[in-house]
């Protein structure tokens, strides 16, 4: 698998017109050895084992590089840090809301997604992606004991609470 994966990096970088340098390479084979969908930190602190000297700043220029070449995809967490996806097949993301796990849903599991009116004049489609947001297991039962310690809130604010329930 590993000979598979890094004859696969070579031959992405040549297709691109990316240099498959070793650090590149030791970036692009840890990722696909993590689980999920690492940032560049956690990227970084595997890489570093192998290379004790690489820098982070190396890692994010490898990762944007790779980015660009379209050898990996971006994972949007709206708002959060730069989260990568090394999974080369059309697929979609189940996200968590609490802990921010991503976690790969094949395509063939959503349906189609169709568009209903018109686009802007001359945007064209070029990727689409379904993220569907929730909460994973661990965080879901999480949640339940979390709302049976829940504080009551004070009868002042149950008392506005109502209120303005019944005002909307």
């Amino acid at each position: 698998m590993r000979q598979q994966t890094e004859d696969g990096f070579r031959e992405a970088c040549h297709r691109n017109g990316l240099a498959a340098t070793h650090q590149r390479q030791v970036i692009y084979e840890t990722l696909c050895e993590m689980p999920g969908h690492p940032g560049p930190e956690e990227i970084f602190a595997r890489v570093r084992e192998q290379i004790p000297s690489i820098s982070l700043a190396t890692v994010y220029k490898s990762l944007h590089a790779f980015l660009e070449a379209g050898i990996v995809h971006e994972v949007s967490l709206h708002g959060g840090s730069l989260r990568v996806d090394p999974n080369p097949e059309f697929h979609h993301h189940l996200i968590c809301m609490q802990c921010r796990s991503v976690s790969d849903v094949p395509a063939a599991m959503v349906a189609p997604v169709t568009m209903h009116g018109r686009l802007p004049a001359g945007f064209r489609v070029k990727h689409y992606a379904v993220e569907i947001q929730g909460l994973c297991s661990d965080c879901a039962g999480g949640a339940a004991s979390v709302r049976s310690r829940r504080v009551r809130k004070p009868s002042a604010v149950r008392a506005q609470s109502a209120a303005h329930r019944r005002t909307t």
